[in-house]
């Protein structure tokens, strides 16, 4: 039985939005899911009992202590063995989960996943993605968008590998096609990071380049893995999320721009480490921790891992 591990601490909203969240997926979800609540056993439980949950897949870890947003997330690690964060971790190192998802201390969940996890042998440093929602109703990803604020070509040429192979086995697209976002389409255009870049994922045949891509071409079907150092990804996922912000503010109703919202996906998942870990929005609520739990269990269904693994012991 597939064992996904939940931090029901983390999150402005803890832990009732993580609790409607499991609701719902439970509600929903009929394959055989064991999910492992990892936080104030006291306070988890008043929250099942309060929205009538079954509890027949579902167990508690009793945790005393929780790490804040604010908290540097090296020294919270290491002084709170006792957090849903650090436990979640160890539940996952050993085996005890097969996944682990978290809207807490982003900080903290990239240093676990990075020292408790680790990467994967030949991953030079693993990357998070973000999903861009495309005018034609399609999902491209976006990689990197803010692990790796400064990168060298060789960082780029590996998230381009990672990102294909997430967007085929989760996003379902087939030879998904690798863009370098740029400042221009021609070849030799950019700063030394993209001009290094560009040839090596030119040469790159595990993957489907077909060149740069500018701003302008991020929410059309050009590219479906668009590639960049995490500032520029960044810069570029906040902004989408503005753009949501916006359009709610002026109370404009539109189905494109309705799916500028984060919570539709969830959250950002890891790629790269050894295990499958989730990274939720601080401000998540329950859609978006039923998603988080959704993506998680098709990352393990899909043996992601075990296929990035295969993948970078054959480079």
């Amino acid at each position: 039985m597939i064992k996904i591990g939940l931090d029901m601490m983390g999150g402005d909203f803890a832990p009732s939005e993580a609790v409607k969240g499991v609701a719902s997926f439970l509600g929903s979800n009929s394959k055989a899911i064991n999910l492992i609540l990892i936080g104030d056993k006291d306070q988890i439980n008043e929250e099942l009992i309060q929205h009538n949950i079954n509890q027949s897949a579902i167990s508690i870890v009793h945790t005393s202590q929780t790490i804040e947003m604010q908290e540097h997330p090296t020294k919270a690690l290491k002084e709170k063995q006792d957090s849903s964060i650090a436990v979640g971790f160890n539940l996952l190192a050993s085996g005890e989960i097969d996944a682990f998802i978290s809207a807490g201390n982003t900080g903290a969940m990239m240093v676990g996943a990075l020292f408790s996890i680790k990467a994967i042998e030949g991953v030079i440093r693993p990357t998070i993605g973000a999903y861009i929602p495309r005018e034609d109703g399609s999902l491209g990803l976006l990689v990197d968008v803010g692990l790796n604020a400064d990168c060298k070509p060789e960082n780029l040429n590996q998230f381009a590998i990672l990102g294909s192979l997430f967007a085929e086995h989760i996003l379902n697209i087939k030879t998904p096609k690798v863009g370098l976002v740029n400042i221009g389409e021609e070849e030799g255009k950019g700063n030394i990071l993209a001009q290094a870049a560009y040839p090596l994922l030119k040469e790159n045949n595990a993957i489907n380049f077909i060149g740069n891509v500018e701003g302008r071409d991020i929410l059309i079907n050009k590219a479906d893995v668009m590639v960049c150092e995490g500032f520029t990804g960044n810069v570029v996922l906040k902004m989408a999320e503005s753009v949501y912000d916006i359009i709610k503010r002026r109370n404009i109703k539109d189905e494109h721009f309705n799916r500028f919202n984060f919570e539709a996906y969830g959250g950002v998942p890891v790629l790269g480490v050894c295990k499958p870990v989730i990274i939720g929005h601080g401000i998540s609520t329950s859609i978006a921790f039923e998603n988080m739990i959704k993506i998680a269990y098709k990352m393990i269904d899909t043996n992601l891992t075990e296929k990035i693994t295969a993948k970078f012991s054959n480079i």
